[in-house]
């Protein structure tokens, strides 16, 4: 890989000069290292997988038809990521925010009847794979990657204004010199450091006091795979008492791209009775977004087998549940490296 100070190697040389020369498959083998860390930055920026992908592929695109005229002044992975910041920012300026639905509506009442319709997705942030590696991106960054993929901080980036999280984004959690993010910008240092300065009070504001990654380690792997087993245990038996006890008082439930979502244990555990705990289901432990989480399959009588139906992303609290993130739709699945099906 080319490295972030931007000294090539002999090979990667090569392998530029050739896709300069108009060599597609050159081209290939010089941005595929860089391939995944692109996807994730698009992801951040813009809080859906969907949007990063039509993202990256664009900025790839555009890369492309600029090579030419790449002179190595800065280092390659550098210059890719200048294109894909400015491709998500333009991209930003026609697409409507992201959120999440407690960020959206109040928490509804589990005994008034549903009159919210499904809506579409491009509302609501989507969840993300978890393949990302431990430790920082560079030695200035401020974040671990996979806290910059956590549910709070991915739905925190959302409220800034996109100039503003281009600048979290590059600086903190990347590691970005000042200079380098107003070349990519095209402002100031001043204004590139005051940018992060809003930014940083603006996200410190909406995050948790802890990180997942921070709690996930003070409470250990055997006591979360017991903490995980015993919701999916619950929800395959139906008992609600139990799957309550798990959660924290004040906990939440949402099901994007549902607006509806439940606050509190008695609110949750109507809901359970009334909807989800009906069905037949079983469940394959997983992370996602950093996070621990549940892929869920209700049973379907037509196929005689169990469908992909919703992914709970967990958000923990202490020893306890503290919000469930249900995103809803079989699409997600492939997305996440989910099978689509389980069988009977």
């Amino acid at each position: 890989m080319i490295t972030h100070a931007g000294v090539p190697t002999i090979r990667e040389q090569r392998l530029l000069a050739a896709a300069q020369g108009g060599d597609e498959g050159a081209y290939r083998g010089l941005v595929e290292p860089f391939r995944r860390e692109l996807h994730a930055h698009c992801y951040r920026m813009l809080g859906s997988v969907h949007d990063a992908e039509d993202a990256l592929q664009d900025a790839l695109l555009r890369a492309w038809r600029g090579l030419p005229r790449f002179q190595a002044r800065s280092s390659l992975r550098a210059w890719l990521y200048r294109i894909c910041t400015n491709t998500c920012l333009d991209l930003i300026a026609r697409r409507p925010r992201r959120v999440l639905p407690i960020d959206h509506v109040g928490a509804a009442d589990p005994h008034t009847p549903d009159d919210q319709p499904l809506v579409e997705t491009a509302a609501w942030i989507e969840p993300y794979t978890d393949e990302l590696e431990d430790g920082r991106a560079a030695p200035d960054a401020v974040y671990e990657l996979r806290e910059t993929v956590e549910l709070a901080f991915v739905a925190a980036l959302q409220h800034l204004p996109a100039r503003q999280r281009a600048v979290l984004i590059l600086r903190a959690v990347l590691g970005f010199s000042a200079k380098e993010t107003a070349e990519t910008l095209g402002t100031t240092v001043a204004g590139a450091n005051g940018a992060l300065a809003r930014a940083r009070a603006a996200v410190d504001e909406r995050l948790p006091r802890e990180s997942q990654q921070a709690t996930l380690r003070t409470l250990g792997d055997e006591r979360l795979r017991e903490l995980v087993e015993g919701y999916t245990a619950a929800l395959e038996r139906g008992d609600v008492e139990t799957l309550v006890a798990l959660l924290t008082e004040d906990a939440s439930w949402s099901m994007p791209p549902c607006h509806n979502w439940y606050r509190g244990r008695a609110a949750i555990a109507e809901f359970l009775r009334l909807g989800p705990l009906r069905e037949r289901w079983r469940h394959l432990s997983t992370r996602v977004n950093g996070q621990a989480a549940v892929a869920c399959y209700a049973w379907s009588p037509e196929r005689q087998r169990f469908a992909g139906t919703v992914v709970d992303v967990l958000t923990v609290r202490g020893d306890r549940i503290a919000d469930v993130t249900a995103f809803i739709g079989p699409e997600t699945f492939p997305r996440l490296g989910l099978p689509a099906e389980l069988p009977a």
